[in-house]
């Protein structure tokens, strides 16, 4: 359902954001709006080669207000994924969603700009400062985990895993620190 007072030039913006996906190479990037609603898209962020989340496949949510391009869109993953950038509930800190937005770009740009913060996530600006820390003095714990929380969340059921699906379980991935949150830089926080 669209949200109210929607003008018509939001509604011819996402109308050429759709068109212009139609001719645009995706490669194994999926992006378009979730059914017939043009105000809640869906995203499929394959994770980079020759990263930690290489293999794993990330699903986004995204959420378009009424002044969109005007406003930044709102965008949250809804795959667990170990990242600093990125907290436990999907929220996602990066500038061009905060205070770097501008209608010049498009969903598309800023589904590649996540997709980069997977290679090279931002240790000076997390969201999440514990992994920040890890990643920045031990890393080789830091990768181990993100590939870990990868494989136990982001990868595709394969044609092998169905047919062995009666084996064990994983287990559940590491629990969240017992110590209380550390607060977030505002341009951070989530809305």
């Amino acid at each position: 359902m669209p949200p109210a007072n929607v003008t018509s030039t939001t509604l011819k913006r996402i109308h050429r954001e759709i068109a212009d996906l139609k001719k645009e190479d995706l490669g194994a990037i999926k992006l378009g709006p979730s059914g017939d609603d043009l105000f809640h898209w869906t995203a499929t962020i394959p994770g980079p080669e020759g990263s930690v989340y290489e293999g794993g496949v990330f699903q986004v949510d995204i959420t378009l207000g009424s002044d969109y391009p005007f406003s930044a869109p709102r965008m949250s993953f809804k795959t667990r994924i170990y990242h600093m950038n990125i907290n436990e509930r999907g929220s996602i800190c990066i500038d061009i969603l905060k205070h770097n937005w501008s209608p010049a770009l498009s969903l598309f740009k800023v589904i590649l700009s996540l997709s980069s913060l997977l290679t090279d996530p931002n240790p000076k600006d997390p969201l999440v400062p514990s992994i920040a820390t890890e990643y920045v003095r031990n890393r080789v714990q830091h990768d181990r985990t993100a590939r870990r929380w990868t494989e136990l969340y982001a990868r595709p059921p394969s044609s092998s895993a169905a047919a062995s699906s009666s084996a064990p379980s994983k287990g559940k991935a590491p629990a969240a620190s017992s110590t209380a949150p550390t607060p977030q830089p505002p341009e951070c926080r989530p809305e």
